[in-house]
């Protein structure tokens, strides 16, 4: 059963977490991400909507390629985002993160997890053209923004897995993909073995984006006290969103996706959003930055 969300509220305030780190990815540009979305003008949306917005940027962890320490500097930076996320919650704000790379989930629903998990369990919906569900062992480029669904989910190095408590901060049954089209056999080995419910791009296409998020929002509200969405930009078609570091063709439709989170705008089940993978300098007259801004206040 749903249960309401027994949390303080405060009407018309939204933290929003500038994760700064592209480390996580092979392309190194991402980092940028957040304030090319800043500069598109979301502060002034936000408050010629009515809200309060306060932006905290999180300086990107101090590493770089070939350095033995990486994914420890990730984790310690996943930590730091995990408390911001934490304290948003418990003092009763929306929340946005914008990424940097994907790697910053690991964080930011560790974050949502140790706000919520003395009320219930919380849910997740994932747009995304990967299933980012590797573990260090599994996969072929090391790449750590390729493993946060499988460390949520419990699964991979200890120091991304322990974040906010040694326990899994997802249940299977409370996660759903959206948008995939590109990934490795042992992500969905793992995936499809606990039983994820993934919504593969050709279903997407074959049902539409609105039946799927119909049957998306009915998974992760069930059994939990929240949910959050998270969205990699590359799950929308390149055509619609050219500035991301690994594109992949024949996405979702931008447009549809915007319909689809204003649709489900005062979800009072729905305490906050998280975009990433924005690269600037493969965007196209910052159509992307753009779409992003209305991605992000589409869910309010």
């Amino acid at each position: 059963m749903t249960t309401t969300l027994a949390l303080p509220t405060v009407a018309k305030r939204v933290h929003i977490f500038a994760a700064t780190s592209c480390w996580g990815a092979r392309d190194h540009h991402c980092d940028m991400g957040p304030l090319a979305i800043q500069s598109r003008g979301l502060l002034p949306r936000l408050q010629a909507l009515g809200y309060t917005a306060q932006w905290y940027t999180l300086a990107p962890p101090p590493t770089a390629d070939g350095d033995p320490h990486k994914l420890a500097h990730i984790a310690h930076y996943c930590q730091n985002l995990a408390r911001g996320v934490s304290d948003s919650l418990n003092s009763g704000a929306f929340f946005y993160v914008i990424g940097g790379d994907h790697s910053c989930a690991v964080g930011t629903w560790s974050g949502v997890y140790q706000a919520l998990h003395t009320q219930g369990d919380i849910g997740l919906i994932w747009i995304d053209a990967h299933m980012d569900s590797h573990t260090v062992e599994s996969s072929p480029s090391g790449a750590i923004h390729g493993m946060p669904l499988a460390a949520l989910l419990g699964y991979g190095d200890t120091r991304l897995t322990t974040i906010a408590g040694a326990v899994p901060k997802l249940k299977p049954e409370h996660l759903c993909l959206i948008g995939v089209r590109s990934f490795e056999p042992a992500e969905a080995e793992l995936l499809n073995r606990l039983g994820v419910r993934i919504f593969y791009n050709s279903e997407v296409t074959e049902r539409g984006l609105a039946d799927v998020m119909v049957e998306a929002r009915a998974i992760v509200k069930r059994g939990t006290i929240a949910y959050g969405i998270s969205i990699d930009i590359d799950a929308i078609d390149p055509d619609d969103a050219p500035g991301v570091g690994s594109p992949e063709p024949a996405g979702l439709s931008a447009q549809a996706l915007i319909a689809e989170l204003h649709h489900g705008r005062h979800d009072e089940h729905l305490v906050g959003v998280e975009v990433v993978e924005l690269n600037p300098q493969r965007d196209d007259r910052n159509r992307t930055a753009d779409l992003a801004v209305e991605l992000l206040l589409a869910a309010l």
